[in-house]
């Protein structure tokens, strides 16, 4: 089969991989019908996480079950699943607690090896092997058409990491929230702050592009300063307060002093951006009771209720997609990221 490499600094190709297989009764094969470049597969690309050797990437995706193991059963051949950006068992005690992302058996990103050394395939290619496919796997009663496609396979990764974002920050009804970030988790954090009754949502952003799905998202402001500037901009929205809930979804030092910069005392801060040179101001926290809440999502905990609020046509986080292209085109998605010349880039195999 075809899957897409990484061997440096912006240097991505598809090519010809072993195909994978079932290897253990508790797996299942799936052929991607669609997946993704996200933002977090940029930093190798540009550099910043080194590459030593050529290695597989991506880790989001949806498609076809195309074969089971003979103790998978809840899914089957035919069926149209979604997968999660790190595979679980669902019966470890991590998971039966909601955090499917520090599973004991799986806790793993795809295209490295599973627990017992074997190789998974990552997923910017046209197979996948999923471990413990019961506990990871998120089957639809059918296979949507293509005006849903682009939703389902948002929920695999940036919807659910923005719905994490504001669940940890503890969004309530009728509060302002401010969102630092507007790439496809920021945005999709801006969908999930509505969803859960925010009655303020600021979105910080200076790309029209960006504003204008963050309006349709539910944002009610956009402020298009940053660092001190968009701080003090946020405060004079707010009446000099400040919100109580502060989402940050980019991982970088300065996104996150202007994410406690925007939040009010006795506010909360949430995070979901991969951090990268961040530094937690604890003494700011302390003076001004703010807390702090976030991390790694674990996707597969979410996926249930945002797979049913996308068929009920609730809400359509695939608008975060504004490029699509065949699998072949792979280095042209991650230029356009890169770029900045789209959101979010899905791949067609």
């Amino acid at each position: 089969m075809r899957a897409t490499m990484i061997h440096g600094t912006r240097d991505v190709r598809l090519e010809a991989v072993a195909d994978p297989r079932v290897l253990r009764p508790t797996d299942a094969l799936v052929r991607v019908s669609a997946s993704c470049v996200c933002g977090s597969d940029l930093w190798p690309y540009r550099g910043i996480n080194p590459v030593e050797s050529p290695r597989p990437i991506g880790h989001e995706f949806v498609g076809i079950v195309e074969e089971v193991g003979a103790d998978v059963r809840t899914v089957r051949p035919g069926q149209f699943v979604i997968a999660p950006f790190v595979y679980s068992c669902g019966e470890c005690a991590h998971c039966r607690y909601g955090v499917h992302t520090s599973c004991v058996r799986g806790g793993r990103g795809w295209g490295g090896p599973d627990g017992d050394g074997e190789p998974t395939p990552a997923c910017q290619g046209e197979m996948v092997r999923v471990p413990y496919a019961d506990g990871t796997l998120v089957p639809t009663p059918e296979v949507p058409g293509e005006g849903q496609l682009a939703s389902m396979l948002a929920l695999s990764d940036v919807m659910g990491t923005g719905w994490h974002c504001a669940v940890s920050a503890g969004v309530q009804e009728g509060e302002t929230v401010v969102v630092v970030g507007d790439g496809a988790v920021g945005l999709s954090a801006v969908l999930s702050a509505a969803r859960l009754g925010a009655g303020r949502v600021i979105a910080m952003s200076r790309h029209e592009t960006r504003q204008a799905v963050a309006r349709e998202f539910g944002a009610t402001d956009v402020v298009a300063e940053r660092g001190e500037e968009g701080a003090e901009r946020v405060l004079e929205l707010t009446d000099g307060v400040g919100a109580d809930r502060v989402l940050e979804c980019v991982g970088t030092g300065d996104s996150m002093t202007q994410a406690f910069a925007c939040a009010r005392p006795g506010g909360s801060v949430g995070f979901v951006g991969v951090p990268h040179g961040v530094e937690v101001p604890v003494s700011d926290m302390f003076r001004r009771n703010v807390r702090l809440a976030g991390g790694v999502a674990p996707v597969r905990r979410y996926l249930p209720r945002l797979r049913d609020e996308v068929l009920a046509g609730e809400i359509d986080p695939g608008r975060v997609f504004d490029l699509t292209l065949p699998l072949a085109e792979v280095a042209e998605a991650y230029a356009a990221m890169d770029e900045r010349r789209a959101i979010k880039v899905m791949l067609r195999p």
